[in-house]
């Protein structure tokens, strides 16, 4: 039997005024949201596995994206680590549900740390299309921020069992390569699906559609073969930029 694990929802900072258009597909128009950023942490195993690493210093954002970027004091990624009683020297295992700049900014923190990815993400992001270089921070100014750990990826093609009760599945559409961690305790699924669904309203829906895809993607086909693969897991999905996460904070 699997151990009872624990998912953490560690705060990252917000973006503040962030388009809604960017969020949910052809909704929300003119509208504006603060947006907060997220590192998931899986305790209860072997050793604890980061889902996304979070987002970079507030500065950095700035320059480089554009977005008015904040971070507290309590929101620092080594701070919020330490509250939940783990050392970034303990972490073997990092997933990244995509390699978007926001979702993978402080991997430098982890010296020990394995990197997991879908192959297509990496294959992707390595030579991205000119529309989305800046997202995946691989332009003529910046190199990716897991660039200078290479060595330490580890690529995987579809749905693997990362360890016991931690599973990797393939979610691609608003990324090639981007993954949802299928996360099993105590008789509980949850579905961390990183921006395949940024907030609840993605996974809930409207009375258009009963999932809404975000803003930003780069195959909506396979956007949509996606949410219905979720459908199937009957999991409950966990969103990557959603305040009410934070309330909850933890899951299992």
């Amino acid at each position: 039997m699997n151990a009872k694990l624990k998912i953490h929802a560690l705060p990252a900072g917000v973006l503040r005024g962030f388009p809604a258009a960017a969020l949910q597909y052809q909704r929300g128009w003119g509208e504006f949201h603060d947006v907060p950023q997220m590192m998931f942490v899986i305790t209860g195993g072997d050793h604890p596995i980061i889902v996304d690493s979070g987002t970079p210093e507030p500065e950095f954002v700035r320059e480089h994206h554009g977005y008015d970027f904040h971070r507290s004091p309590d929101e620092d990624p080594l701070r919020t680590l330490r509250g939940i009683g783990v050392d970034p020297d303990d972490v073997r295992t990092i997933i990244h549900t995509h390699l978007h700049w926001d979702h993978c900014g402080n991997n430098h923190l982890f010296p020990n740390a394995k990197y997991v990815v879908q192959k297509a993400e990496l294959l992707y992001a390595v030579d991205p299309a000119a529309p989305t270089r800046t997202a995946f921070e691989n332009t003529d100014r910046i190199s990716p921020p897991w660039a200078p750990m290479l060595n330490r990826f580890s690529t995987v093609t579809g749905d693997v069992e990362i360890a016991p009760g931690v599973e990797v599945v393939a979610l691609p559409g608003h990324t090639p390569g981007s993954q949802g961690v299928l996360v099993t305790s105590g008789g509980e699924r949850y579905l961390l699906a990183g921006d395949t669904c940024d907030t609840r309203a993605n996974w809930e829906g409207d009375d258009r559609l009963a999932h809404i895809p975000s803003g930003s993607f780069t195959n909506l086909l396979d956007y949509m073969e996606s949410f219905a693969k979720m459908d199937r897991l009957g999991a409950e999905v966990i969103p990557s930029h959603d305040p009410a996460v934070l309330e909850i904070a933890e899951f299992g």
